[in-house]
């Protein structure tokens, strides 16, 4: 696996678990407001002078962690872009720990085999866009049925779900309503843009949606979704 890094202890991350987040390395979309350049791809990565961590590293960090960790937490970039993935969590269960699932939703052939075999725990799936802006917002050219694939995948797994949402300043209250639909009954965590470290330069300079709009849009939504915003 390329591991990118290592965060060694979250409380929030992997709800009410003590876990570690290891973050793999590459990414089939290129988000314009991603933060985490670094880990879309083997080059970015490269140029940012940082070290890989080895499997064995990683896998000698848990034995010495069994007693303070309940999990750990996948990111990246998208694991489900890895080759190993399988086996990663694989190894990982056998150990003893729980594992949550960081997903865009791109793979759900791996999702289904994942399920199929109770591989996960929990898992949280970033719905970045309406169809009509998700080309242009991911940089990708993934069909959006392939994203409301994963979407259904979910939520009939009977795997504990969230899925989440950066409130990039291009979405409006329209494009909103219209993902609410597709994310019927469950639990939808909105997240604050944060331009500094955008992906995309021209996007640095847009402005976040304010609070209050916000709040009235999570009002208004609340009858069909379990919207919030994080760490309001």
């Amino acid at each position: 696996m390329f591991i990118g890094g290592l965060q060694k202890t979250t409380l929030t991350d992997f709800p009410g678990k003590v876990a570690c987040i290891v973050f793999l390395v590459n990414c089939n979309f290129k988000c314009k407001f991603c933060y985490n350049k670094e880990l879309t791809s083997h080059k970015f990565f490269k140029k940012s002078k940082r070290v890989l961590i080895e499997d064995k590293a990683f896998f000698a960090f848990l034995d010495s962690k069994k007693k303070m960790l309940d999990g750990v937490v996948i990111t990246g970039g998208e694991p489900t872009v890895s080759p190993g993935l399988i086996n990663f969590i694989k190894k990982i269960k056998e150990k003893g720990f729980k594992v949550k699932l960081d997903t865009n939703g791109t793979n759900p052939l791996i999702l289904k085999k994942i399920f199929s075999e109770n591989l996960v725990d929990y898992v949280a799936m970033d719905f970045k866009a309406p169809v009509g802006k998700f080309h242009e917002i991911t940089q990708s050219k993934i069909p959006f049925e392939t994203i409301i694939e994963s979407v259904s995948l979910i939520k009939a797994s009977g795997v504990p779900h969230e899925f989440r949402t950066t409130l990039y300043p291009k979405l409006d209250k329209k494009d909103l309503v219209e993902m609410a639909a597709f994310l019927k009954g469950s639990k939808w965590f909105w997240q604050l843009f944060e331009g500094k470290n955008a992906l995309d330069p021209k996007s640095r300079k847009l402005k976040s949606m304010k609070r209050s709009e916000i709040r009235e849009i999570i009002k208004e939504l609340k009858p069909i979704v379990d919207v919030s915003l994080r760490g309001d």
